[in-house]
């Protein structure tokens, strides 16, 4: 299987926001957002990922398809912090590794100091995450809540 994440080009922004549409219908056994009048669930913050500084977007893709997305901030001031804020992998990809190589894939790409929230009704992706960082960090890492967050939130140093 041969695991490929880019940087999403501008030019691949509707390609993003077709995964993103995938992605929150996958997410409302979770969130129970509806769509809209259009009948789409939409994504607000698209455009400031090729717009602002600190946030990265990412494609994955499984021999040569199209298999999910990541979207990836910076946060904090003083020290850069980067985050998680949407990671998806096509069902039909799931259990293939595709997950845990977009993971790793990112965490090598931007070294530092990383958190990655999981909603409290998301018990997969708890799971998920705590099994790949606990896998990246040879169990190096901090499992932490905040009065901000309803969830877990892991955090880590990755390497240079």
């Amino acid at each position: 299987m041969d695991i490929v994440v880019s940087k999403a080009a501008v030019e691949q922004k509707s390609v993003v926001r077709n995964l993103l549409e995938l992605y929150k219908y996958d997410f409302t056994e979770f969130d129970p957002e509806d769509v809209n009048e259009h009948g789409l669930f939409e994504y607000p913050y698209l455009d400031h990922y090729w717009t602002e500084e600190g946030r990265h977007a990412f494609l994955v893709h499984v021999d040569g398809k199209l298999a999910g997305l990541a979207l990836i901030r910076e946060l904090g001031s003083d020290e850069r912090v980067y985050s998680v804020a949407e990671f998806f992998v096509m069902k039909k990809y799931r259990r293939h590794g595709v997950g845990r190589e977009m993971a790793f894939a990112l965490f090598n790409r931007f070294p530092g100091q990383w958190e990655v929230a999981q909603m409290e009704e998301n018990v997969p992706a708890q799971m998920f995450w705590k099994r790949i960082i606990d896998e990246y960090t040879k169990g190096s890492y901090e499992e932490i809540t905040r009065d901000d967050w309803e969830g877990p939130i892991q955090t880590f140093r990755s390497a240079p």
